[in-house]
Formats: structure tokens, C-alpha cells, sequence
């Protein structure tokens, strides 16, 4: 088995880590595991500047304002 990356965070403010350790618990999570999964889930998020770069380079259809308006909403919530 390969071995995983480590992060390490410096500096972190004790209410974060206070936030982040009460998440993880009401998930039934170590911090660890809750950490893992977030930083996954912001890893696979696109970010407006990628969303923005997605749409310049597509051609042909139109959509209108509300469903563009809609659909990025939509992609920030990771649907």
C-alpha cells in the first residue's frame, strides 16, 4: 500500500479548531476523517475562475441569464 500525503496546518485559531473539532462530532467523525472529506469535497469543487474559464471556451448554445444565474448556483453547492 502506498502512503498517503500528510498536511500539516500552522497556526491555526483555537475557535477553528474548536468549530472544526464540534462538526466532526456531530457527524460522528474524528477531526481527522471530517478533514479529510472536506478538504476532498473543496478539492472537486470548481472554483468561479475555473467556472469562468469552462464557459469561455464553449461554443454554440445560448442560455439566459436566470438558468446561467442557476447553474452556478447549482455548482457551488457541489450538485
Amino acid at each position: 500500500m502506498q502512503a498517503m500525503p500528510h498536511v500539516l496546518v500552522r497556526d491555526l485559531p483555537e475557535d477553528v479548531h474548536g468549530r472544526l473539532v464540534e462538526r466532526a462530532k456531530a457527524e460522528g467523525r474524528s477531526l481527522q476523517r471530517y478533514l479529510v472529506a472536506e478538504l476532498t469535497r473543496l478539492a472537486h469543487r470548481m472554483t468561479l475562475e475555473e467556472f469562468v474559464a469552462r464557459v469561455e471556451t464553449n461554443e454554440g448554445g445560448r442560455v439566459g441569464l436566470a438558468q446561467a444565474v442557476e447553474d452556478l448556483d447549482q455548482m457551488r453547492k457541489g450538485e
